[in-house]
């Protein structure tokens, strides 16, 4: 078995699972064995293989729960006419958003997606992800989100990265359903679900409840028809406007409820009453041209967990890179870093129920590990988009 160790760590930042809190640690080392955390401290015995981290921060690999990697083109035609004026409501509205993506879904064969999104999966890695969840949803009938899941998993198997596949049939109406949106929703529960159940790929099922997109009932239908086949419930809630998605979040038992800038102080009653994890993605606010970020301090104030993702998708969040997702939600949100970090790593884990084995350095975990080409946490917001990585390993091996 490989053995490797990570030396001369300037600070070591990670959440502590006995102390329940972020530590920032000096004068210590890691030992690696295959792909485990075997012992951190100082002055530790020697390995096959060292990295001199140079006094640099070393961090856990983030953990992205939220993103949408399988589409065949970008949409930089629609982020133009935003810059024009237009918003996100009325580009999907004239046809553009979600819906734009389809054609390329359903037109192309696995392998035509499977380049695309393994080159995804190199930059995320590069830029310290070492998991990320991954959700389907451009497809929206059965064949094609079938397709879509296969692609996440056939891409897994062949990469270092760690793929999560969550369903998300529930992602808009298609063009052949936009007068019969019931309809579309009878299909998710009657034939989606049950076939992406017997594929066994996707271990959560998600939703986009929104005025405009899935009603409260439709969307508390398609939960708990994914629910009965063991499918984990995840929302998109309170995006654009109080819906009442968050407080449906707590009733349905959804593990994540994601975006939140709209969210009602009652929703985020009842996320905290229900250990409903919030899911904050300002890449999404900042990529829309918006200026209304999520509610950080009072779902902090209220008791709700809060993770961080990217959102990456080919229309409202083209990002990929966590450390600037970090420095954003520092800047905008007024997040503390240690508390950034923990919500990109431990919290993150939490929510796609892996926090036992990555998003913190700790003995028994896996080696997930970033050094940073930077010494301090406290300078993660500071460089804003100028992070730059040292090394990410991943299961412990080096990678990058």
């Amino acid at each position: 078995m490989n053995s490797l160790k990570l030396t001369n760590i300037g600070q070591l930042v990670t959440y502590d699972s006995p102390r329940d809190e972020m530590v920032v640690l000096e004068n210590t080392e890691i030992a690696i064995e295959g792909n485990t955390i075997v012992e951190i401290g100082a002055n530790l015995g020697d390995a096959d293989q060292l990295i001199n981290c140079n006094q640099k921060l070393v961090t856990p690999g983030f953990v992205d729960p939220h993103t949408h990697p399988v589409f065949l083109d970008g949409r930089e035609d629609e982020f133009a006419m935003r810059l024009q004026g237009a918003t996100y409501e009325e580009i999907a509205e004239a046809g553009g958003g979600i819906i734009n993506s389809i054609n390329g879904i359903r037109n192309s064969s696995e392998s035509d997606l499977i380049s695309p999104v393994k080159t995804r999966m190199d930059r995320f890695l590069s830029l310290g992800t070492t998991t990320v969840e991954c959700k389907s949803g451009y497809g929206l009938n059965t064949k094609s989100e079938l397709k879509s899941l296969k692609v996440i998993d056939k891409v897994n198997q062949a990469h270092k990265i760690d793929m999560i596949p969550t369903f998300m049939g529930g992602h808009a109406f298609p063009p052949e359903f936009k007068n019969d949106h019931n309809a579309y929703v009878d299909l998710i529960c009657n034939e989606m679900i049950p076939a992406v159940a017997k594929q066994s790929i996707a271990k959560f099922n998600d939703v986009f409840c929104e005025n405009g997109y899935f009603s409260l009932e439709q969307s508390r239908r398609i939960l708990n028809v994914g629910k009965e086949h063991g499918l984990m419930p995840r929302i998109h809630a309170d995006e654009f406007e109080d819906s009442g998605a968050a407080k449906l979040a707590g009733e349905s038992g959804s593990i994540s409820a994601d975006h939140l800038m709209a969210v009602s102080d009652e929703g985020i009653r009842k996320m905290a009453e229900n250990g409903v994890i919030a899911t904050l993605l300002p890449g999404t606010t900042f990529f829309l041209g918006k200026s209304g970020y999520a509610p950080y301090q009072k779902l902090k104030d209220a008791g709700v967990e809060v993770a961080l993702a990217t959102d990456f998708n080919p229309g409202s969040c083209h990002i990929q890179s966590m450390p600037f997702i970090l420095s954003l939600s520092c800047i905008a949100m007024k997040i503390p870093v240690l508390e950034a970090i923990k919500a990109a790593t431990f919290t993150s884990a939490k929510s796609l129920f892996l926090n036992d084995t990555v998003g913190s350095i700790e003995i028994e975990k896996k080696a997930d590990i970033i050094v940073w080409d930077i010494e301090r946490a406290v300078q993660i917001p500071y460089l804003v988009s100028d992070h730059q990585i040292q090394n990410v390993v991943k299961n412990g091996v080096i990678v990058s």
